[in-house]
């Protein structure tokens, strides 16, 4: 069974940093993307940034593009989501997801959200002002 687990959410002062974790488990694929995704209360699902496993390219949405960086360890099949520069428009619950497959060039092509094949359940991200 996959199982995608975040971890690293909080409250923390705008202008501080955090970093999220995405942990698979029971992943036996070789090829696929892990995107990022957030929700703030009342807004629809915003896809945020996601990473290739078959050519490390990245994408990043345009709100976050410059103050967040993502990253991976695929030994451990782990994905990272620095965060820095937090604004209060920052504020969600942040979801990692994996879509399965050889996602090249993802910063052209990122997968839509329709791709993604396994969700993790959420962690809270709260920048206060």
């Amino acid at each position: 069974e996959v199982q995608l687990v975040e971890s690293g959410g909080g409250l923390v002062q705008a202008g501080g940093s955090l970093r999220l974790s995405c942990a698979a488990s029971g992943f036996t694929f070789d090829d696929y993307a892990i995107g990022w995704f957030r929700q703030a209360p009342g807004k629809e699902r915003e896809r945020v940034s996601c990473i290739s496993s078959y050519d490390g390219s990245t994408y990043y949405a345009d709100s976050v593009k410059g103050r967040f960086t993502i990253s991976s360890d695929n030994a451990k099949i782990t994905v990272y989501l620095q965060m820095n520069s937090l604004i209060p428009e920052d504020t969600a619950v942040y979801y990692c997801a994996a879509a399965v497959g050889s996602m090249v060039e993802v910063h052209t092509y990122p997968p839509a959200e329709y791709e993604y094949n396994y969700w993790g359940q959420g962690t809270q991200v709260t920048v206060s002002s």
